[in-house]
């Protein structure tokens, strides 16, 4: 299935709540979701490198 007929499979209330899942709102991806901040761990590594992510630091030492 396209990314897109998933997208729109994920956004409807599943029969049982066991079944939802998560999904990423900017790329769509499924695995490796970040509750915390409701986007993939990608997608939350670039924005927190280019600062767009307020009070997360990329730790160094």
């Amino acid at each position: 299935m396209s990314r897109l007929a998933l997208r729109n499979k994920a956004a409807k209330k599943p029969k049982f709540a066991c079944r939802s899942y998560n999904r990423c709102p900017l790329c769509g991806r499924v695995r490796g979701f970040l509750t915390r901040f409701h986007m993939c761990r990608i997608c939350f590594r670039l924005l927190s490198l280019r600062g767009d992510i307020p009070g997360v630091r990329k730790s160094s030492w």
